[in-house]
């Protein structure tokens, strides 16, 4: 059973967010459309960003869509510039780091990750979400670029998966700026604001042909979406390659109930009925449906085949009410042969590896550490480890 200081805290989380679902659902302004969006709520603790390798992790904001809220957090690990093969790094006046033009900097993997929060909470800048992605940073020796997507219910489906897919297409055309960049053009490269849109910390350090996704509860259902897209993508995302992905605790549920969704109805942190009202915020009202495609990853005719899917790390908890239907995504990978095992946490709630109240203990460390053994598998080094 999870221990005293777990229940304590479900029994807080759960009167805080279910308090943040109702209002929400009865705040008529809440129900207007806004393309713009949010990308966190006011009672979330922010981190602040801090570009100067703080704990081993420098980290930058970056606004990447001047039509919406849509933003980005950066995490770049220090082994990206402490390499004994790397040049010395520049600290300009801004305090923090800025990669030195025309020297040879050490390529890493990138992972894009998404936070969770049942689509209507959570923050890529969270004092939680900020501290899981520099553990996985610095563990898997990879950049991290934290989505901020759009938050229902003032965007809904399909915007949250539409920002993922709009990033992944921003880090290909980042590869390719960086190419042109090399090639002498980057400075006759603007975007409509007038300025350079090369991303310099993603130009001089990432390696977007070894790009791995990461979601967590709603973010896996978003990461699941935008792996499905770049398979449909194909070249066309190139030289962009989304290697493997990783699903924790993804926010799948169905019509028919399975047996996790019956038996763990009132499980600690997310339960039956903090899901349904999520989802009701998440989804049109002419299209709410447990089965939508958005929700059930099983459903028939869900395009491309289950064969044409990355390698998928699914992790679970013993407690959590959404496992099964995660289990049984895990289990279809693998009989079509596709590289997916399945990790899964006795004792485990829902997101024990990634709440900030939770991120401390020993078993959020070891979730984080098995993580890292397998991606790294699919991002080991392919050809040189500089570029010049």
């Amino acid at each position: 059973m999870p221990s005293l200081i777990v229940k304590l805290y479900s029994v807080i989380f759960k009167y805080q967010q279910k308090h943040l679902l109702q209002s929400l659902i009865e705040t008529p302004e809440s129900t207007k459309p806004n393309p713009f969006g949010i990308t966190s709520r006011t009672n979330e603790s922010i981190a602040a960003s801090n570009p100067s390798f703080s704990d081993g992790v420098a980290t930058k904001d970056i606004h990447v869509d001047p039509f919406s809220s849509l933003s980005l957090r950066i995490f770049l690990p220090d082994t990206a510039v402490t390499s004994s093969l790397s040049s010395t790094y520049q600290v300009p006046n801004y305090g923090g780091y800025s990669p030195a033009a025309g020297k040879s900097h050490r390529k890493l993997p990138v992972m894009l990750q998404f936070h969770g929060g049942g689509f209507v909470s959570g923050s890529n800048e969270s004092v939680g979400n900020d501290a899981f992605c520099r553990r996985i940073a610095k563990l898997c020796d990879v950049i991290v670029v934290a989505v901020g997507y759009r938050l229902a219910p003032e965007t809904k489906y399909p915007g949250a998966f539409e920002d993922g897919f709009k990033v992944l297409n921003w880090l290909a055309k980042q590869a390719n700026l960086a190419v042109c960049g090399r090639l002498g053009a980057q400075s006759h490269i603007f975007d409509s604001f007038g300025a350079s849109m090369v991303e310099p910390w993603l130009a001089a350090h990432g390696d977007t042909s070894r790009c791995v996704l990461l979601g967590v509860s709603s973010g896996a259902n978003i990461a699941d979406y935008v792996a499905r897209e770049a398979v449909e993508a194909g070249k066309r995302l190139d030289p962009l390659k989304v290697v493997a992905q990783i699903l924790m605790f993804p926010f799948f549920i169905g019509s028919t109930p399975t047996h996790s969704e019956i038996k763990l109805a009132s499980s600690y942190f997310y339960d039956k009925t903090m899901c349904m009202l999520a989802w009701k915020l998440f989804l049109p009202k002419e299209e709410f449906n447990l089965d939508h495609p958005a929700a059930n990853p099983l459903i028939a005719g869900r395009q491309p085949p289950l064969k044409c899917m990355p390698p998928t790390l699914t992790v679970v908890a013993e407690h959590d009410f959404m496992r099964d239907r995660a289990i049984a995504y895990s289990e279809e990978l693998r009989k079509v042969n596709v590289d997916a095992p399945l990790l899964d946490y006795k004792d485990g709630v829902h997101e024990f590896a990634t709440l900030d109240v939770l991120l401390q203990t020993p078993q959020a460390q070891v979730c984080a550490e098995d993580v890292s053994i397998w991606v790294k598998k699919y991002i080991s080094l392919r050809g040189h480890e500089f570029s010049y």
